[in-house]
């Protein structure tokens, strides 16, 4: 009985890496429709370049708005080491960054998780808790908590019933500054709803994994919780240790633009303005600007270096 005999394998190449392709039109062509939506963006983008370059030349010149521009070289910079305003102005910024951040986060975090918990009305609290973080930069909020904290304001009100005499909260230079940072506390909404949506992926499994093998509420949330939403929490430290390295209309209004008293709310930004258009120093304050640039930066390349040891990713192991 014949057999029939199959032809050898032909070796056949392995296949290459996917590329994406432009999905075609029905007619064949490529719809460039996205991209023409896009040229308003990307003009606008490169149109910053302009406005970018000429801050950078201005930082190396002497420049008060009325005259033209002298070319002084490094003469800007070197003045910043001998300015005290300058290292008044970056202590007073960090430290109300490194205390209202963290403390931010924390209580973001703390009413998310208690949201988290099946409460009834959760849209109303979610939208009750968030509305301070829309108004909380705004110019009426620090008008309103510079009355509320004031030598004869509602705090000190409620203070004297129980025989407290408190002290002048804007007006004291030991106070005036924990006014502001708990302002920025208060308006811990915004990471708040981050925290809360991301809470609600984390799987239910491993909670009851968890308990059934004798894991308390806390290791639950060290080994569990933490982790699984450490990207949401670098997401929200990062943003928020930007916009706090920004403050600016806190300090301004708190102070009524001196950045008083005795410098205790004079914060980066707010000097910078100073000097720009109070004392129309417009080539020191853009010195000034980049030097913020560079702060900002350098502060968010060690965040991302150090989310290395502690940021955890479900697909880390499969890069």
């Amino acid at each position: 009985m014949a057999t029939a005999t199959l032809p050898p394998p032909t070796a056949t190449a392995s296949p290459g890496p996917v590329r994406p392709r432009r999905r075609p039109t029905r007619s064949g062509r490529i719809d460039w429709s996205g991209y023409v939506f896009l040229i308003p963006w990307y003009g606008g983008m490169l149109l910053t370049i302009i406005p970018f370059g000429w801050s950078l030349y201005l930082a190396f010149t002497d420049y008060n708005l009325l005259n033209a521009p002298v070319f002084t070289g490094l003469d800007n910079f070197f003045a910043m080491m001998s300015d005290p305003r300058v290292g008044q102005s970056l202590v007073v910024t960090f430290v109300y960054t490194f205390v209202s951040v963290p403390l931010s986060l924390v209580a973001a975090l703390g009413v998310a998780m208690a949201l988290n918990h099946g409460l009834r009305g959760l849209s109303f609290y979610r939208a009750i808790y968030y509305l301070p973080s829309l108004l909380g930069s705004s110019v009426a909020i620090v008008m309103l908590w510079r009355e509320l904290f004031g030598t004869r304001g509602v705090v000190n009100a409620a203070l004297g019933w129980f025989g407290i005499d408190g002290p002048a909260w804007v007006s004291d230079p030991d106070t005036a500054l924990s006014v502001l940072i708990m302002l920025n506390i208060w308006t811990f909404g915004s990471p708040m709803v981050i925290f809360l949506a991301a809470l609600r992926q984390v799987p239910a499994m491993y909670y009851e994994a968890a308990a059934v093998d004798g894991a308390t509420k806390w290791w639950q949330f060290r080994f569990i919780t933490v982790p699984l939403i450490s990207p949401i929490i670098f997401f929200n430290l990062v943003l928020s240790l930007i916009g706090s390295l920004q403050t600016f209309t806190q300090g301004y209004v708190m102070s009524n633009g001196s950045g008083g008293p005795a410098g205790s709310t004079l914060f980066f930004n707010l000097n910078l303005y100073i000097e720009g258009f109070g004392r129309f120093n417009m080539g020191y304050a853009s010195a000034l600007a980049w030097l913020l640039l560079l702060i900002i930066a350098a502060l968010t390349a060690v965040n991302f270096i150090a989310q290395k040891h502690w940021v955890f990713y479900e697909d880390e192991d499969e890069r």
